[in-house]
């Protein structure tokens, strides 16, 4: 049941093209799904975390709908969103957006209060309290829900390809374990990780550049 590496690595390298190009098709999901998450996930966040009353009444909301396996909703996804790209991009989408909205609403809710003190000593109105101190406050959160995200992402790309799809690492996993075809699937689990690892290197890097006081993680 378990192929010998030597013949994983002749599936890697005889089916190299084809493998990177389904590759490119699940790590263009993740990427605009880590996009789109990102940006629902920082605007959450800055309900939940901005205001204790809008905190009080959405952070019960978005913990509950985290309670839903992706595996029963993905069929859903693929009904409303179709085959192709769309539902992909959602599922990523929703897998990665609670751990950002989490981590910045927790970052913007754990601002220094000596910080908050010398904004209203300073006459800083809301609006500037929050883009100059409650804001970079924030960023390390928000950096360490990214770094999370970069890894659960593909989840939910492989998850709707699995579901429903015509192309892609999942769809490739898929076809293979129908036909028994391990070494094609080890393969394929394979380039999956190696794009992993490169999304989670270049949310490392990004992150390091915009914010660079944040530490490294051990």
């Amino acid at each position: 049941m378990l192929p010998a590496p030597l013949r994983v690595l002749t599936v890697l390298v005889d089916r190299a093209g084809f493998l990177f190009g389904q590759a490119a098709i699940t790590l263009t999901e993740i990427v605009l799904g880590l996009c789109l998450g990102t940006i629902f996930g920082v605007a959450s966040g800055l309900a939940v975390g901005g205001s204790p009353r809008v905190g009080r009444v959405l952070m019960p909301l978005l913990v509950v709908s985290q309670t839903l396996p992706v595996f029963a909703i993905a069929p859903l996804l693929v009904l409303w969103f179709g085959f192709g790209l769309a539902s992909k991009v959602v599922m990523a989408t929703i897998i990665i957006y609670f751990p950002i909205t989490s981590a910045f609403a927790d970052g913007l809710r754990r601002t220094d209060a000596g910080l908050l003190d010398l904004a209203k000593l300073y006459r800083a109105d809301p609006w500037q309290t929050l883009r100059l101190v409650r804001l970079p406050s924030a960023l390390p959160g928000l950096v360490s829900g990214l770094r999370v995200a970069a890894v659960f992402a593909p989840i939910g790309a492989v998850v709707g390809e699995w579901v429903g799809a015509s192309r892609g690492l999942g769809f490739v996993m898929l076809q293979a374990n129908a036909r028994m075809q391990t070494d094609m699937l080890f393969a394929a689990l394979i380039v999956l990780a190696v794009t992993t690892l490169v999304l989670r290197l270049a949310v490392d890097a990004a992150t390091r550049r915009l914010v660079f006081w944040v530490e490294d993680p051990a």
